[in-house]
């Protein structure tokens, strides 16, 4: 597994906690995030009281037992962030199990080519995917890895 594929979920997650729906458009889920904010917005509007948001405006003049109610009543809104986080994490675990299953199968798929190909062949292949791609490009125009690094002369 590759270090980003490593680091997908948890990088999901984290752009989950700076705002609601940022790890699933990091993982490319467009309605999953729209989901998410609209069920955000939902719930701020059914459960949270008008005032507590501008309430916290005010938190540093507050007396401690004033800042507790105020989070208290916060509490749904941040319940449904914190699953969404939660979600956003549980699919880019998914995601990237998907991707070593894919890799694993091009590889055991490459080993039994390999005794039939030719080895003389230009075929070039992703290093993190394991697809087929063209020579001429340096990318991988399906997962978007480069190919080969920039050398310094």
């Amino acid at each position: 597994m590759s270090a980003l594929t490593k680091l997908r979920p948890w990088l999901a997650a984290i752009l989950g906690l700076i705002f609601t729906g940022f790890g699933h458009i990091y993982l490319r889920r467009w309605r999953r995030a729209a989901m998410w904010v609209l069920l955000v917005l939902a719930v701020a509007a059914l459960f949270v009281p008008s005032g507590t948001l501008e309430a916290l405006d005010a938190a540093e003049t507050m007396s401690p037992s004033e800042f507790t109610s105020v989070l208290t009543e916060l509490l749904p809104l941040l319940a449904v962030s914190f699953a969404s986080v939660l979600d956003a994490f549980v699919i880019g675990l998914r995601q990237a199990a998907e991707a070593q299953a894919a890799r694993s199968a091009v590889d055991d798929a490459d080993d039994s080519v390999a005794a039939v190909s030719d080895p003389d062949s230009d075929a070039v292949t992703c290093p993190e995917c394991g697809r087929e791609v063209d020579a001429d490009l340096d990318f991988c125009h399906w997962c978007t890895t480069r190919l080969d690094e920039p050398t310094d002369d």
